[in-house]
């Protein structure tokens, strides 16, 4: 008799929660280093997808004084940049938003760069194909306004969705891929997008073959010290340098006090403005909304080759910020005209925490075409979940980026502050008004709240200490009766939830070899996601493995 599970190796080791994801059509995408890896769930040993991310410049968001490179918010910034590429989330659309009808993927490494994938429709060809950059465009609109913080919505529960607070007659910026890969820089190096004003003129470069002359990795201070060559060093060389600065502070002052390189048009800024224009572009998470549409009466005319049927994008940042990006499926499908661009439109931005965004989780609550409700829950690294609700409507009615179609139905703060580590928000079928929610922390403890959207009240269903270690998948099935968890631990568990209470139901043995689900070999040292099925008839999960314990003559390379 055939086991009921199926391993598959990798060619390197997951570093973050929620590795794992499963698409609609039956694809599963595991985030390893570098490397996205995608499986075909009918055959996870057969032919296999690939992304490959590659290290990417910093953009150009200011100029620094020389000495401040080693002081405030720059020190953590130099020496927690990490030299080699790594992915840390990744997202499945829904089905029908690629060209060929399937899905798309969207990555987010961790520079902070997020970029939409689709499937290659050649049969030899295993890497897929980037169609869209989304962090070029947020760092073009950020750009547009000076990274300035105008028109924020602030946290405020109310009634209704926020109202406007910015200029109306600021369009809404959307692109193609491939126009946007033409309108990056133009010949002279400034970038050509509408609407800019004189102060963007001032955040240009140039590229003169290998010299970069602006931005974070350019020239900094009258003696031309990129920061580049001060996030490589060393610490030695990092102690000596700062040992140098400050034997030469007050002649350094002198001569770089209120001065820029003149081969550089950026302007000076401080190092907290460097570092919230940093944060402001740093992605962390991303996640897709459930497909929306839309009927004609209401429904703005969608770009050319794209129908009424969207799919939003929430990517979340360092800054507290979420932006929200509006993808409209084709109108027609078609494997033969491989250059169909994807287009995608910023409608908003939200400010959704005063901390890093570690999670985001989305649930549809009504799919009425006149007006679909979704609901979309937020946790951040101060121990704080919020959920907001929108309109759909309001999706595109939204004729400027700060028109956020979502407003503040609930907040739920930890007592003790542990950061959320994941979300994971589900709308029952038989009373989608009853919502519920499952959070998992930094401490090894979940919690699930059960809310109804019509009064706006929440209450603690259930917490359980499930894990010594950080949550780092969590994922209902079976309509909200079924709740699986997953933890650096190394455990996976699955609950039955009756009532207000939760029950753990074991998980059957893994198949020869393993006497129980649990007892893997030492090598593995953690397990970081756990994802279903379309039905959920099958889970997956992803372990991480330990390199010091693999043979190091043929496994750990």
């Amino acid at each position: 008799m055939a086991s009921r599970f199926q391993a598959a190796t990798l060619v390197a080791s997951p570093s973050y929660p929620n590795s794992i994801a499963w698409s609609d059509e039956n694809l599963i995408a595991v985030a390893s280093g570098h490397v996205v890896t995608i499986l075909n769930a009918a055959l996870p040993l057969g032919p296999r997808g690939l992304i490959t991310v590659h290290k990417s410049e910093p953009y150009p968001i200011g100029v620094v004084k020389e000495e401040d490179l080693l002081s405030g918010p720059l020190l953590s910034t130099c020496l927690s940049r990490d030299p080699l590429p790594c992915v840390r989330s990744i997202s499945w659309s829904p089905i029908g938003m690629a060209p060929n009808s399937g899905c798309l993927l969207a990555v987010c490494t961790l520079e902070g760069h997020v970029k939409l994938y689709r499937p290659p429709f050649c049969d030899f060809c295993a890497e897929w194909i980037e169609t869209f950059d989304i962090t070029d465009r947020l760092y073009d609109y950020h750009g547009s306004i000076s990274f300035t913080k105008q028109g924020i919505p602030s946290l405020v529960i109310s009634d209704e969705p926020e109202g406007n607070h910015g200029h109306s007659d600021d369009p809404p910026y959307s692109v193609s891929g491939n126009e946007q890969k033409r309108r990056r820089v133009n010949p002279s190096g400034a970038t050509s997008t509408a609407g800019s004003e004189a102060s963007w003129n001032q955040l240009s470069y140039h590229r003169r073959g290998k010299d970069i002359s602006a931005g974070p990795s350019a020239s900094l201070g009258t003696e031309g010290q990129g920061l580049h060559e001060v996030l490589n060093a060393t610490p030695d060389e990092l102690m000596e340098k700062s040992s140098h600065q400050a034997a030469s502070a007050s002649k350094s002052k002198r001569k770089s006090a209120n001065k820029t390189p003149e081969n550089c048009n950026l302007p000076l800024i401080s190092i907290d403005q460097y570092a919230s224009r940093n944060a402001m572009l740093a992605s962390i998470v991303v996640s897709w909304s459930p497909m929306l549409k839309l009927s004609s009466k209401i429904c703005l005319i969608p770009e050319d080759n794209s129908s009424n049927w969207f799919s939003l994008l929430a990517v979340g940042t360092k800054s507290g910020k979420i932006s929200f990006w509006r993808i409209h499926a084709p109108h027609s499908y078609s494997i033969e005209q491989s250059q169909v661009p994807t287009s995608a439109t910023l409608v908003g931005l939200l400010q959704a925490h005063n901390s890093w965004i570690t999670t985001i989780s989305w649930a549809f609550l009504t799919s009425d075409s006149s007006n679909p409700i979704v609901l979309l829950a937020t946790g951040s690294s101060d121990g704080s979940v919020r959920i907001w609700l929108g309109h759909g409507k309001d999706f595109t009615k939204s004729s400027e980026v700060n028109d956020v179609p979502f407003f503040l139905s609930q907040e739920i703060v930890s007592v003790n502050s542990v950061p959320v580590s994941v979300v994971s928000l589900t709308a029952p079928a038989q009373s989608p008004q009853n919502i519920l929610l499952a959070m998992g922390k930094g401490s090894g403890a979940f919690e699930v709240w059960r809310g109804d959207i019509d009064s706006r009240k929440f209450e603690k269903a259930a917490s359980y200490d499930a894990h010594d270690q950080v949550i780092t998948g969590l994922a209902w099935a079976f309509d909200g009766h079924c709740l699986y968890s997953c933890s650096q631990d190394n455990f996976v568990r699955s609950w039955i939830l009756c009532g207000s209470s939760l029950s753990e139901v074991p998980i059957p043995p893994s198949g020869p070899g393993l006497r129980s689900f649990n007892d893997l070999p030492d090598m593995f040292i953690s397990c970081l996601g756990v994802a279903l099925s379309p039905g959920n008839i099958a889970v997956a999960m992803v372990r991480s493995f330990d390199v010091d314990k693999l043979n190091q003559m043929y496994e750990a390379r």
